[in-house]
């Protein structure tokens, strides 16, 4: 299958669009055409990895890594992603639990498909590949992990200093010396934006063999695209019904990635994006004019988000606003609706939602009553609340137990650099 950037330039193999990340004229890679699914293609499917391979193999025709997908989604689905059925009055309504991973956070699933392909397909220890990631929290420490000690690769984090949970920032600096972690004196916006012109510096590009472990790299969106493949095939093989979901988003990679298993043939009903106060997406829905803009810094740290990336997907592959909010849903959701949605959580469900969750379950309880109660809704969970105890412990009154993966990370020492956000400060550290 042949891959092209959203601004024109290709085609490339799937080989090259994972090593790039990004195309030369800054687009992202999409695949030249989807594959279509029947869900009976998917009879013998019964795991994730099983999905995966059905769903993802068109994707790697051609590929020097077709012979080795299947162990790449053994490396990728090594643990589990249950949906938890949640007490709704009645109604079906259930949590994908995405945190399951080594960093307790959806991003896992991404980084770890990623690692597992790229260390494949290089590996040279003379000249690594130098793997940039702009983090608002949790891609990160996934990313981090995911690469930590493979040879012939080296991690650049950056993340905005003060802007992360504290548990967050432990998890971004805390690897070995092939992970070097750096503390930007700005936003997300910034550290995405001193990815993205890194990549597009040609010196820079060369001296250093670039590529992108964010959702802009689309090894990132083929790997997500299976547990919501996996979900809605469980889901409509138990009912006989298309699930609709409700994501919560800031980069817009999780969301696509969704949107992507729907266009090529999944049962999946209606897809509504959850977002926090940084409204660019929502206020596309309602003007049509796409205005990009500096992040707000809010409880879901993960989603502050003032210029997603990968709209310029969604748009290439669905449409412009118009259209998009004809078959998409958008909710912007404020701090205090955040801590509102976590302390309901926890009196109706019995156990901690994130502050990224919360913005799901708030959009859910505030569906149009015709709307909820056409279908059935699957919530996805992003990532443990445990991450972010000094917000949730206050809200619900008691500890929130830390999972043993995040337990023995914490215990480990953490080291980062403090950069202004300049190309030339990263160029520095970089030499």
């Amino acid at each position: 299958m042949r891959y092209f950037s959203t601004r024109g330039v290709g085609p490339v193999s799937l080989d090259d669009a994972l090593r790039l990340g990004i195309a030369s004229d800054g687009g992202l890679f999409l695949p030249e055409t989807l594959p279509h699914f029947d869900l009976a293609e998917f009879d013998g499917a019964q795991t994730i990895p099983a999905v995966a391979h059905v769903l993802l193999q068109p994707f790697f025709a051609g590929s020097a890594l077709a012979g080795d997908l299947d162990s790449i989604l053994a490396e990728t689905f090594s643990f589990p992603i249950p949906a938890t059925p949640l007490p709704a009055g009645g109604r079906d309504v259930s949590l994908l639990e995405l945190y399951h991973g080594p960093t307790v956070a959806f991003k896992d699933v991404g980084a770890g498909f990623l690692a597992a392909c790229l260390s494949r397909l290089e590996g040279d220890i003379e000249n690594p590949l130098t793997i940039l990631v702009a983090t608002s929290g949790d891609t990160g420490g996934a990313v981090a992990a995911a690469f930590d000690q493979r040879p012939g690769m080296r991690v650049v984090v950056l993340f905005p200093d003060g802007r992360v949970s504290e548990r967050q920032a432990h998890q971004l600096c805390c690897w070995s010396d092939n992970v070097i972690s750096l503390k930007v004196q700005g936003a997300f916006d910034d550290c995405q934006a001193l990815v993205k012109g890194a990549m597009a510096d040609p010196e820079l590009s060369r001296r250093h063999r670039f590529s992108s472990a964010n959702s802009i790299n689309i090894g990132r969106l083929l790997p997500q695209s299976t547990y919501y493949a996996d979900a809605s095939i469980r889901h409509f093989r138990r009912t006989g019904h298309k699930p609709g979901f409700i994501i919560p988003t800031g980069n817009l990679g999780n969301a696509f990635a969704c949107i992507m298993a729907r266009e090529m043939g999944l049962p999946i009903g209606p897809v509504i994006l959850a977002t926090n106060a940084n409204r660019t997406i929502a206020d596309y829905f309602e003007t049509l004019e796409w205005l990009p803009r500096a992040s707000l810094q809010t409880l879901a740290s993960a989603m502050d988000v003032g210029d997603p990336s990968n709209m310029e997907r969604l748009r290439h592959l669905v449409g412009d606003a118009d259209v998009l909010r004809d078959q998409l849903g958008v909710l912007s959701v404020t701090d205090e609706q955040i801590e509102t949605s976590i302390r309901q959580d926890f009196r109706d469900f019995g156990f901690a939602t994130c502050p990224h969750t919360a913005t799901a379950t708030h959009t859910w309880r505030q569906l149009d009553p015709e709307l909820a109660s056409r279908h059935d809704w699957i919530l996805v969970a992003t990532a443990h609340p445990a991450k972010f105890e000094t917000i949730v412990e206050p809200l619900i009154g008691t500890a929130v137990p830390v999972p043993p993966e995040l337990e023995a990370l914490l215990s480990r020492p953490a080291k980062s650099i403090s950069v202004e956000p300049t190309l030339a400060s990263l160029a520095t550290v970089l030499e």
